[in-house]
């Protein structure tokens, strides 16, 4: 660390020992106005306006009201000068006492600082984070290298069930495939195969024999199943060949899900997860109900947008719940009471998340609301109805409809 950090450090402990001695003096003053002194202050002040009204009524003549007057506030004169003197005497223990104290809490805050904390690590500006993360995603070892890496992890092969039937199967196909170079089924075959055998070179090999034979209008389904059979190779880590195969499928597919999902997975494992963010909120708009990221990436998604600075962002429904079909609407018909409510419950979630993340015209938000009074959310309520007046506070007519939706939910519209 050097003297400039150090002189740093100091400065900042200085000050937060300033703030407690402060803290401290406050509490001394005001736990000796808060004694008895304080209660023998009020009676006699109550002495004097018993005083003054027995005087008022006749009870008793002026120069005895007056002398009855100077002894009282004699009385109170010797009080605060007895208080004062109380103050000084018995203020210096407690005092002492929270002085120790807050020198303790400082020279612990510091020891922990230096035995926990990391001080020779500097600040590190968004844009250098961002450097960082770039020379991390510049400077990942290369396919070949990592799936060595990952075989010598997870040696030997796979064994299942019809393993010794498939395997005699699988070398048949490789050598009849010799003589027909140019049979692009059969090596689509064998790519399943191979990898079915934990041969995970030998099937990308073969699915890249797949996408030679296809030419230049090679579907993306092909070039997706490449990328899934390099990741499986690699163990899930994204190498510089398999971003190549991701750049290209998103420029003939830009909502791919599969490039969309290793995408995200690439930039998580360089530092960059308000990237991972944003590409798996996309793949999470555009996934079905057995998508098998979906479980991941949902997991993962509130976290991801907590370090991306979006504190708003709620998750969404489940693909599949978003909203009701025309078929849904008429089994509703059937539905018990608790059925019902539970699907409109889904629906409200669904419209919540819409326009938490979003955002939508006023018509929504009193829609929302509105249904937040017939599922007695009435707290969650309040807090939508806030923020609807927050955003549309410049439009008296949208105002008007969120308001009147709020009454109709049981809120106040004031």
């Amino acid at each position: 660390m050097t003297i400039g950090q150090i002189a740093g450090f100091a400065l900042v402990v200085l000050m937060v020992g300033a703030v407690l001695w402060r803290a401290v003096l406050r509490a001394g003053r005001d736990a000796a106005a808060a004694n008895g002194q304080e209660r023998a202050m009020r009676v006699y002040r109550d002495q004097l306006a018993e005083i003054d009204r027995d005087l008022a009524r006749g009870i008793i003549p002026a120069d005895e009201a007056e002398r009855t007057k100077l002894e009282v506030k004699r009385r109170i004169l010797e009080l605060d000068r007895d208080a004062r003197g109380d103050v000084q005497a018995t203020g210096s223990g407690p005092r002492m006492v929270m002085t120790g104290s807050v020198v303790a809490v400082l020279l612990v805050g510091v020891g922990v600082y230096f035995w926990v904390g990391v001080p020779n690590y500097p600040d590190m500006p968004l844009l250098e984070r961002h450097a960082q993360a770039q020379q991390a995603r510049a400077d990942r070892p290369g396919q070949a290298e990592l799936e060595a890496s990952y075989a010598e992890a997870f040696p030997g092969p796979f064994n299942f069930e019809g393993r010794d039937q498939l395997e005699p199967m699988v070398e048949q196909l490789r050598a009849a495939l010799v003589s027909r170079p140019e049979d692009i089924t059969g090596y689509r075959l064998l790519a399943q195969n191979e990898v079915r055998l934990g041969n995970f070179r030998a099937a990308i090999e073969a699915q890249l024999r797949v996408i030679e034979l296809s030419g230049e209008r090679v579907p993306v389904d092909e070039l997706a199943y490449l990328l899934d059979l390099m990741a499986l190779a690699t163990g899930g880590i994204v190498s510089p060949e398999q971003e190549a195969v991701i750049e290209r499928i998103l420029r003939s597919d830009p909502e791919n899900p599969i490039a969309l999902y290793y995408s995200g997975r690439l930039y998580a494992q360089t530092g960059r997860p308000d990237l991972t963010f944003r590409l798996w909120r996309r793949l999470h708009d555009v996934s079905t109900p057995d998508s098998p990221w979906l479980e991941e990436i949902r997991a993962a998604l509130p976290e991801l947008a907590q370090i991306s600075g979006a504190p708003r962002y709620q998750l969404p429904p489940p693909p599949g719940g978003r909203g009701p079909s025309a078929a849904d609407v008429e089994a509703a018909q059937d539905m018990t009471p608790e059925e019902r409510q539970q699907m409109i419950a889904g629906m409200v979630d669904g419209l919540l998340a819409r326009l938490a993340n979003e955002g939508g015209p006023p018509q929504d938000w009193a829609q929302l609301l509105r249904a937040m009074g017939v599922l007695e959310r009435r707290e969650q309520a309040s807090a939508i109805l806030q923020e609807a007046r927050t955003i549309f506070a410049a439009d008296a007519a949208a105002l008007q409809l969120i308001n009147d939706a709020a009454r109709a939910a049981g809120l106040t519209a004031e």
